[in-house]
């Protein structure tokens, strides 16, 4: 039954805690609207979206277009499995190749598929073309991140709340720091198959690597034989200020991960895209998703893709993002030890001193501006790359006010 307009908070707040597995810890306002860089509450409160759905929503909410494909397409035909063909899937194919620039994509609907089916290629790919002996495979990954909430994903993950009596984990991950070359050399040998990485890592707070460090992985994998796969889930897709982040440090990956503003917020969709010779270790019944590549999915996507580039989100988010930066950058303020910053992208990095980061981020809630902690300390900044330069002074305000509180 649909919600009435006298349902408050707190019989949704009520709802969820009594019928919903606590797996989040939301902040306390309950949404009901969004259209563009801003989202409505069930008691008509408006706010500014800071969060954009971890990177999902760059093109915003409810996007006029891409809620139109939707629309058109879901009237047409939504779901045939790939046990078929459809008439929507090779034209959004080569729409993303050509945008990303790789012979080959393959679809999937959620990040952490995306990320699985990179792992399969990687280890398929080190058998078949190294001669990596049969479950020797290995692939390192860094300190820090986050690729998704699978087993096999959580087993290389260095945060304990997601990995704790999840075990046991899938062998062949080596973890490093990030940033770190040096450790990264000493840890690939000849069963090196991948290195894995976030060109910047979103879920530790918009930690960006040092200068060289892209580079120097991509000669380690060159040199080792090894692929080099880039986690463009959050980063890409204009959120770093490009399409794909990585391509800023001058190199090219072997494979891309793909997804969030994948389909601009209004659909599943996540994509791993490469080269021949990465993808033709997919055979039929090798790998696959009942929805993956659905054309419901892709005609979002086609439409998501063309908002991206018409709208030129990109220099948008490079533009805003660098005056976003210098305005918190001159706050006058011992709570704010470091601003990490590249694109519409924010990881505000608090002093030990001030306390948790949800603190502030409840405050700002009161004063129209949703934005999220992580790890501990951290207010991540994230808002839609149609977000208007104003609002991004009234955020910059807004967290002013509360830091001086």
């Amino acid at each position: 039954m649909a919600p009435s307009d006298t349902d408050t908070a707190g019989v949704f707040l009520e709802l969820e805690a009594h019928y919903a597995a606590h797996n989040y810890h939301p902040l306390p306002v309950v949404l009901t609207r969004g259209q563009g860089a801003h989202v409505f509450d069930v008691e008509g409160r408006r706010y500014l979206d800071c969060l954009s759905a971890y990177s999902a929503l760059n093109q915003g909410h409810g996007h006029p277009r891409i809620v139109a494909a939707l629309i058109e397409q879901a009237q047409r035909l939504a779901l045939t499995s790939r046990a078929f063909h459809n008439d929507r899937f090779g034209p959004y194919c080569r729409k993303l190749c050509e945008r990303v620039g790789y012979a080959k994509v393959l679809l999937m609907n959620t990040g952490a598929e995306a990320v699985e089916t990179a792992i399969k290629a990687a280890r398929r790919h080190g058998y078949r073309r190294k001669g990596v002996a049969k479950d020797r495979a290995e692939i390192v990954v860094f300190a820090g991140n986050f690729h998704g909430r699978t087993t096999t994903i959580v087993g290389f993950s260095s945060d304990p709340e997601s990995r704790d009596e999840f075990g046991p984990f899938a062998p062949g991950f080596v973890t490093v720091p990030y940033g770190d070359l040096a450790a990264t050399a000493r840890a690939m040998n000849p069963n090196t198959v991948a290195v894995l990485v976030e060109p910047i890592q979103g879920e530790a707070g918009v930690v960006i690597p040092p200068e060289g460090f892209l580079p120097g992985l991509r000669e380690l994998c060159d040199r080792h034989g090894a692929l080099l796969l880039c986690d463009e889930i959050q980063s890409g897709m204009g959120r770093a200020g490009a399409w794909l982040c990585h391509r800023d440090s001058g190199i090219r990956a072997d494979g891309v991960i793909l997804g969030k503003a994948l389909s601009g917020g209004l659909y599943p969709l996540s994509a791993f895209a490469a080269d021949d010779a990465v993808m033709e270790v997919f055979t039929p019944g090798s790998h696959g998703s009942t929805y993956g590549g659905n054309p419901l999915a892709c005609a979002v996507g086609e439409a998501a893709l063309d908002v991206l580039a018409d709208e030129d989100l990109c220099t948008r988010s490079r533009e805003l993002g660098a005056r976003v930066a210098a305005r918190l950058r001159a706050i006058r303020t011992s709570r704010i030890h470091e601003v990490r910053a590249r694109g519409l992208w924010v990881g505000l990095q608090l002093t030990d001193s001030a306390g948790p980061a949800r603190v502030y981020c409840e405050r700002l809630l009161q004063q129209g501006i949703l934005c999220k902690d992580t790890h501990g300390h951290t207010i991540r900044i994230a808002p839609p790359l149609v977000v208007e330069e104003r609002d991004l002074e009234e955020a910059a305000a807004a967290l002013e006010r509360v830091l001086a509180e």
